[in-house]
């Protein structure tokens, strides 16, 4: 027997041809799965638009209705808190009538904020369409990554689920262009045109979003299996891995694996109450994990300062000694470019790099970015004289803040958050994180200038220097690699508080690999 088993090792030795022994190839990039990404991605540009365009409108909003700074901070942050209305009620609603019917939904909220503040005749009106359009942000943020990780194939997710940052980013770049292309126009109408253009993507959104096939993910939950099926057939590298895909969501939504009816009854194992029970009062050490790492996530990309940067640009660049409208709103398009630019690099390397090394560069780039910026506004403030280095010095570290930020913190969220989750906690999990972005851009965004006046403008980027260090501090112990793996093995790479990132553990008995 020994003979004959070498024989036939050699036999299909000999049969073998030098291309067998190549490096597997790396897949071709999925176009279906990219043409939905970008589709439903448009969500999110609308919320980079609001936040670029409201960093120049409010200059001329402020000259027309005559408000103090308290109200602009009020007008610019509270978009913010608005959007928690949506956020909370994305996750029930995705659930129930589908990931892609939300996101439609949002399309139409969004279209009608926009119209509404367009067309504002005063403070109060103008904050009724900002509360309207934050609900529709609110559905847009949450359900556009649950909706981009659900139908992504794991050799390509970090780069599709990196969509919603890099439009953002977009929406941010369109938004100062935007301030600049209207600035000319007569004061009480050009902030109208400014606010009111949004309308045209969020309909664009609303009509075409309808093109798109609903989740994979979603089908089978709801019992829909042949239609599952021929989504993941289409958003698959292979028939293989489309195969290995509903087999996985099939086993985390409790059907049988040699069921292969196309509508079968699904039992409804979590209600949305039971979901968030499981979140945040009875969760296994994996699940714990989890959610802290998510929350502490959003809540330090936030308190960075990267918001306040971008929505008061204009304001840091008067203060770094630039006077002129014109000047001010083309330094911030330059905010806008390269913040676009960065984000770019960041959403093809994702899945060449990975999650750590990338978001820890980038924290600790902003981090220095922040100290430098402080340190030249402080210098700046404090001179009796025009000092031209130090301008010079407050301009180059805006640039490299957006730029580090745009590298790693900013598209992680998106990509991040979206895939760590199992698939019964997923939509309110994602759900949870947004509220705490939210909550704090708002915090921050609402109280920058106050803050400003009380501890100086380099007083306030010090403070958001010391917060980037203790985020860089979290991210390093807390957060563990996911490159590569798909949604349903993450949790076993949680469940430990203290990650060591560079061993690695084989578990022989079911052929995961854990990190720690």
């Amino acid at each position: 027997m020994m003979n004959m088993g070498k024989e036939e090792v050699e036999a299909e030795g000999k049969n073998r041809s030098l291309e067998d022994f190549d490096p597997q190839k790396k897949p071709k990039r999925n176009n279906y799965a990219f043409a939905c990404a970008t589709l439903v991605s448009m969500t999110t540009i609308l919320l980079g638009y609001d936040i670029g365009v409201m960093s120049g409108a409010a200059m001329y909003i402020q000259r027309d209705l005559k408000i103090s700074d308290v109200k602009i901070e009020i007008l610019l942050g509270i978009i913010n808190l608005y959007s928690l209305v949506g956020s909370c009620l994305s996750g029930r609603t995705s659930d129930w009538i589908g990931r892609r019917y939300t996101i439609a939904l949002a399309g139409a909220i969004l279209f009608a904020g926009a119209i509404l503040m367009g067309f504002s005749p005063n403070y109060a009106f103008l904050m009724f369409g900002r509360f309207v359009a934050g609900i529709g942000i609110g559905y847009g943020a949450v359900v556009a990554s649950v909706y981009i990780a659900e139908i992504s194939p794991a050799s390509s997710r970090g780069f599709l689920t990196s969509f919603p940052e890099v439009f953002i980013n977009g929406g941010i770049l369109l938004g100062y262009i935007s301030n600049f292309a209207f600035s000319k126009m007569k004061l009480q109408v050009g902030w109208r045109m400014m606010l009111g253009i949004g309308a045209i993507p969020a309909m664009v959104l609303a009509i075409g979003v309808l093109a798109v096939p609903e989740s994979p993910r979603w089908l089978v939950m709801k019992g829909r299996l042949g239609e599952a099926t021929k989504v993941l057939n289409k958003t698959s590298d292979t028939k293989e891995e489309a195969q290995q895909r509903l087999s996985d969501i099939k086993r985390a939504a409790g059907i049988a694996q040699d069921c292969n009816d196309d509508v079968v009854q699904v039992a409804k194992q979590n209600t949305g109450q039971a979901v968030w029970k499981e979140l945040f009062l009875y969760p296994t050490p994996a699940v714990r994990h989890i959610l802290i790492a998510a929350l502490g996530l959003h809540f330090f990309q936030q308190s960075s300062g990267i918001d306040a940067v971008v929505l008061y640009s204009p304001r840091i660049f008067e203060k770094a000694g630039i006077n002129s409208d014109t000047e001010k709103l083309l330094a911030t398009v330059a905010v806008g470019f390269v913040k676009t630019v960065f984000i770019l690099v960041a959403t093809f390397t994702l899945d060449r790099v990975g999650r750590r090394p990338l978001l820890l560069c980038s924290i600790g780039g902003m981090m220095l970015s922040l100290l430098t910026l402080a340190t030249s506004l402080t210098i700046i403030d404090q001179s009796d004289h025009k000092v031209t280095w130090a301008i010079g010095l407050s301009l180059a570290t805006v640039l490299s803040f957006v730029a580090t930020f745009s590298i790693g913190a900013g598209p992680m969220w998106s990509v991040y958050c979206s895939e760590i989750f199992p698939l019964r906690l997923r939509a309110q999990g994602t759900a949870a994180g947004v509220v705490v972005n939210r909550v704090t851009s708002g915090v921050v965004t609402m109280t920058f200038l106050s803050l400003s006046k009380a501890i100086t403008i380099g007083g306030a980027f010090f403070l958001f220097s010391g917060i980037a260090l203790l985020g860089w501090i979290f991210f390093y112990t807390m957060l563990p690699e996911t490159r590569g793996k798909t949604l349903e093995e993450m949790q076993g790479s949680f469940g430990k508080f203290w990650e060591k990132p560079n061993s690695t553990e084989f578990d022989g008995g079911n052929g995961q690999v854990q990190l720690g």
